[in-house]
């Protein structure tokens, strides 16, 4: 466990998952690390899997309600208490509203963390018990009521020139409701099959979504590779490729792999390549698991060079990954416009290194999970103004079920958290077909 879980934890107590979940969210609020990082370093080290999941799923509800739980405790503050103390109270908020734990539970723990937690915070127990249970007798109607949480200021101005008030607020609130759990049937025609033994629903472009949560490798087709784990929003791109039968296809910083997997399932001969060597194992352990193949190159996409040019090329580029914070709601905390410049940049190099794989009259589908128009429409508007003699691949015509309102202006196709309401939204999404002449 890590100082920051170790603050509120009494000295030789087990672990618990309120207790890792209070590290992750001081991890991400007070040191500006990725919830992913932290885990990875062993911040759910020695809890049971439901526990992790547990811990990794309130700490992400009350990122996700950081700014909400902080307005509905202000009333009964005459200041703002310590910061390790204020994590507790947001915490507790969090686990009773967004959660629906019961009230009586999460003040008791809250209560306990920090009457536990050392001379820094052992005096606030009365403070904290007070609080929450006056906040807790407001009810759900007034926590629903309270705005959803701001994006931060450098992302919110860019999104408000580039979509509106409007639509940025309906961003705001899809972040707020959170994801749905999405999977990418390994045989497209077994989605309606597989959405009624899991008690999900197929949505128009073919993902299945589930009603609820709950430890995927525990349902019914995971170990068997029926299925894999893709938001609705990444798993489009691909199909911009069309028909894939017996064409070579690179997929360009392929881990985690998702799209890989699409590819071979479809029936593509693929080359996977990527920087990261863990993050490729997990692929490697997927493509068994769904017992399927490719070539798997561990490599700097700027240098390698291939055997032979490829019929397509699918490049999800490196990223702010603004369109995943409903998915990641640690971003808004750890993410900054610092080095913005610098990954649209790597994109646009990327982009004609990736031109450069593809045979004359092949495609290459460029795409980030991005909000942000620097790292879409204008990427791609550049680097048709770069290479005049490219076209673009109609990228909507072979995706059944994408909403033709959806494609942008320069001929790529735009998706936002708060496209889909009635059936839950997707992430924020990029992506365009760009064909080489030939």
């Amino acid at each position: 466990m890590d100082e920051a879980s170790s603050q509120l934890q009494p000295a030789g107590a087990a672990v618990t998952a309120r207790g890792a979940a209070l590290g992750l969210i001081r991890g991400v609020v007070r040191d500006g690390r990725p919830v992913s990082d932290l885990i990875a370093g062993g911040a759910l080290a020695g809890l049971a899997p439901a526990d992790r999941a547990r811990a990794q799923r309130l700490a992400l509800s009350t990122l996700r309600h950081w700014q909400q739980a902080g307005r509905f405790a202000a009333p009964f503050l005459r200041k703002g208490p310590p910061p390790e103390v204020d994590a507790v109270l947001r915490m507790a908020l969090a686990e009773v509203f967004a959660e629906g734990a019961p009230a009586h539970d999460a003040v008791n723990a809250a209560v306990g963390a920090v009457r536990s937690g050392g001379r820094r915070s052992e005096g606030f127990a009365g403070l904290v018990n007070a609080v929450l249970r006056r906040a807790c007798a407001r009810g759900q109607a007034e926590w629903d009521a309270l705005p959803a949480d701001e994006l931060p200021g450098w992302l919110r101005g860019r999104l408000l020139s580039a979509y509106g008030k409007r639509a940025v607020l309906a961003i705001e609130a899809a972040h707020r409701r959170g994801p749905a759990t999405d999977l990418t049937p390994r045989d497209p025609a077994r989605a309606g099959e597989i959405a009624a033994r899991l008690g999900g629903q197929v949505l128009p472009t073919g993902t299945v979504r589930l009603a609820g949560g709950g430890q995927v490798s525990t349902l019914a087709g995971y170990a068997g590779g029926e299925w894999w784990v893709q938001d609705a929003a990444a798993a489009l791109p691909v199909r911009a490729l069309g028909e894939l039968r017996g064409t070579r296809v690179l997929d360009l910083c392929a881990a985690p792999g998702g799209k890989t997997l699409q590819l071979a399932a479809g029936g593509a001969e693929v080359t996977a390549l990527d920087l990261s060597a863990p993050r490729l194992e997990r692929l490697r352990e997927n493509l068994a698991r769904c017992g399927l193949s490719a070539r798997i190159e561990v490599a700097d996409a700027l240098h390698w060079e291939p055997e032979t040019a490829f019929d397509a090329v699918m490049l999800d580029a490196p990223c702010t990954a603004t369109g995943t914070i409903r998915r990641h709601p640690d971003l808004p905390f750890v993410r900054t416009a610092e080095g913005l410049r610098d990954l649209v940049a790597l994109q646009e190099r990327l982009i004609d290194r990736a031109l450069g794989f593809v045979r004359p009259g092949g495609v290459c589908v460029f795409a980030t999970c991005s909000l942000l128009p620097e790292e879409g429409e204008r990427q791609v508007a550049a680097a048709l103004d770069r290479h005049r003699a490219l076209g673009l691949a109609a990228a909507t015509p072979e995706i059944a079920g994408l909403d033709p309102a959806w494609r942008s202006p320069e001929g790529g196709v735009r998706l936002r958290p708060d496209y889909w309401p009635d059936y839950g939204g997707l992430d924020g999404f990029y992506f365009a077909a760009l064909r080489r002449p030939g």
